[in-house]
Formats: C-alpha cells, structure tokens, sequence
C-alpha cells in the first residue's frame, strides 16, 4: 500500500507587513509562474524547520532578518492535484510579519524582476492563484487555519 501514499513537498511563505501593505515580487526566470506577483517564499530544505525556511526565504530574497518568534502564522494550505504523481502534493505553511531587520531590496535578479509594496485592497496583477487566494482573506479578515486547493492545471506545479 505505500504506492497509495503521497509525498509532500513543503514550502515556506512570508508576507511582509506595512501597515495595510504587503512586500511582492514580480517572478521572472524561475520557470514557474514567471511574470506574476508573489510572496516571499521557498521549499523547505533537508534538516530545517518550516520557521527556520522563513526566516532564511527572507533574507535570501529581500535581504532582511526576521526573528522566527516574529512570525505569526496565517493559514496552512494543502494544493493537490487530484490523479496526479504522487509528487504532486503540496504544503504550503504562510506567515505574516510586520517586524523585520534591513530594507526590503530584490536579492535574486535572477528569480525577481521587481519588488514592491500593495495595499491589500489594491493587489497587482497578476498574482500566483493560490497566493492570491490568501491574501484575499488575509484583506477580508478572515483567513482559515486550514485551506485546500484543488490543482488542475500542469502550469501549477513548481
């Protein structure tokens, strides 16, 4: 029964706060979602906390310091897609911040063409799907503990 089993890939996702403000990237030369808007974010690595991915996806890619005890989490999103390698599960752990060390700057030219501040209510476009579908709550005020998305689509995957 192991073949049943899925395989998690987990990732780390940090928004830094400014007021009604959140820190974006515009992607580019990731093969991923490239010329879309996102969050500060990465997979976890061997041996790391999920905290510890945070805290290390912000500095590498906005050069600031975040203490993990300034963390607070936000929702946990499950994205599958149903059918698909087993590969294909996806745990996504967002954080929030409104405290961090250093001036947000783009660190990876190569991943990153822009870095920028949006008001909550006035997002750009676009934005990677299920980030988009957090900040949406996170603006509303409700943001579940727990979300799940459904993947159709191959251009979802990383």
């Amino acid at each position: 029964m192991l073949e049943s089993r899925t395989r998690l890939v987990a990732a780390a996702y940090v928004a830094l706060r400014r007021g009604d403000e959140v820190l974006l990237q515009l992607r580019a030369g990731t093969g991923f979602m490239d010329g879309h808007w996102a969050l500060l974010a990465g997979h976890l690595e061997r041996d790391e906390s999920i905290l510890d991915a945070a805290v290390r996806e912000a500095q590498e890619e906005a050069g600031v310091a975040v203490d993990v005890a300034d963390l607070v989490p936000l929702t946990t999103l499950h994205r599958f897609e149903p059918g698909g390698p087993p590969i294909e599960q996806r745990v996504d752990f967002f954080f929030q911040t409104r405290r961090w060390s250093g001036e947000p700057a783009v660190r990876e030219p190569h991943r990153t063409a822009q870095m920028g501040w949006f008001a909550l209510d006035a997002l750009p476009e676009p934005v990677v799907p299920h980030e988009l579908a957090v900040l949406t709550a996170l603006a509303a005020g409700q943001v579940p503990a727990v979300l799940s998305v459904r993947m159709d689509h191959q251009d979802d995957r990383y």
